[in-house]
């Protein structure tokens, strides 16, 4: 059956569930850190970086929220050694085993750290981000929740915030389902990734949720791979 692309679903990602073997979550966290760096999903983040980056003499503290394996902010290390940029990067997420695997996979990056809480506790954390970034996190979210988290992620950063996540079209659907199927040895990211592609969203979508979230417009731009890289600059240049 062809699938409804005019609207989101809301089935849950088996990635979403608490008994997942570590084995398994292993295997997925490995194959989706392969899929963003190769298929472009990385260099997004980096963009929207790069519009809220104006001083070259600060330490900015960068806070990923649903920061996985931690292979977002590892990416954006050796980015900002080659640009020149000083950051305390921070991964948040909620599984205790994504902690672990995304500490010892960055054991050699002095400041990549990570902590162990839920997003809706972003306000009790002991410090307070600069800029706040989620990749392929907020399409786990229902509307209800995201809504929530747009105001969340307004009010806990000093500077603004990059969203970059799934457009929902035929074409990224197709394409990701077919590519997974011939390379992925992961159950889970081969259920997981097309499903994902539905749980994206339409530029409407994204405009509503700012509108009922009362937060500032972002600037949204729809970028390859199938991405939305939505940015939001609180203190953005002068003309």
């Amino acid at each position: 059956m062809m699938p409804d692309f005019s609207k989101r679903s809301y089935q849950k990602e088996l990635l979403d569930r608490d008994d997942i073997p570590f084995s398994d979550l292993e295997r997925n966290l490995l194959e989706l850190d392969f899929i963003n760096t190769y298929l472009g999903g990385h260099a997004v983040t980096i963009l929207g970086l790069e519009c809220l980056l104006t001083d070259p003499s600060k330490t900015y503290t960068i806070l990923d929220i649903g920061s996985g394996g931690g292979d977002t902010l590892r990416f954006i290390a050796k980015w900002a050694l080659k640009a020149s940029w000083k950051a305390n990067l921070v991964g948040l997420d909620y599984k205790k085993e994504a902690i672990e695997f995304a500490t010892f996979k960055s054991k050699g990056f002095s400041n990549i750290s990570f902590v162990q809480s839920d997003y809706k506790d972003l306000a009790k954390l002991n410090f307070k981000p600069d800029i706040i970034i989620s990749s392929l996190f907020c399409h786990h979210l229902n509307d209800e929740h995201l809504i929530e988290y747009l105001k969340l992620i307004d009010q806990n950063s000093t500077i603004g915030f990059v969203i970059n996540d799934l457009h929902r079209n035929p074409f990224a659907y197709f394409s990701i389902k077919w590519l997974t199927s011939l390379f992925s040895s992961s159950y889970l990211v081969k259920n997981d990734a097309p499903l994902s592609v539905m749980r994206g969203f339409s530029k409407n979508e994204v405009l509503s949720y700012f509108t009922k979230a009362e937060v500032s417009m972002p600037e949204i731009k729809w970028k390859w791979a199938f991405r939305w890289l939505i940015t939001s600059n609180k203190y953005p240049a002068k003309s």
